[in-house]
């Protein structure tokens, strides 16, 4: 499977970048997924709902499925955190899967940085970030692109996976 990441701290536009590389990756045909981390506790389940009242009940997976999606919600349980390549074991085949977030892995990625968030870049110190999507113009020693540039990301990204 082939997998390119977005990394990023806080604010740096990680998410909006996603975005738009999905759209742009599949509207080129090519199938996508994505894995998103999460620092924090999050639910995408409801309180009052079947399937949350089965998890608080004490159920380890709930699969909740309709005629449009499924979704497996799976209870850690004190468990460790799975890691991102036994995460990757879960999905279904893809031409490409983009990641945002896990940015301690070793897979390639392009940092999103937004100068006005104060924080320092992380290509310096870290080889797997193979180009830089900046707001401002930066001086490295690999590709910087426009922020906005989706494009030329997309493109990158594409040769960098041979699709």
């Amino acid at each position: 499977m082939r997998l390119y990441g977005i990394v990023g701290w806080k604010n740096a536009g990680k998410t909006g970048l996603m975005e738009r590389l999905v759209s742009e990756i599949a509207g080129r045909g090519f199938s996508v997924s994505t894995v998103k981390h999460a620092h924090h506790s999050f639910d995408v389940d409801h309180p009052g709902k079947d399937s949350f009242r089965h998890r608080a009940a004490g159920a380890q997976e709930v699969l909740l499925a309709s005629r449009q999606r499924f979704a497996l919600m799976h209870e850690l349980r004190g468990s460790d955190e799975p890691t991102l390549e036994a995460l990757l074991a879960k999905l279904a085949p893809v031409d490409l899967v983009l990641v945002e977030g896990y940015k301690r892995d070793a897979h390639p990625k392009v940092e999103a940085y937004r100068a006005a968030t104060g924080n320092p870049l992380i290509a310096p110190d870290d080889p797997t970030v193979r180009a830089v999507a900046s707001d401002s113009p930066l001086s490295l020693d690999r590709p910087v692109f426009d922020l906005n540039d989706t494009r030329a990301i997309a493109d990158f990204i594409l040769r960098e996976v041979a699709l």
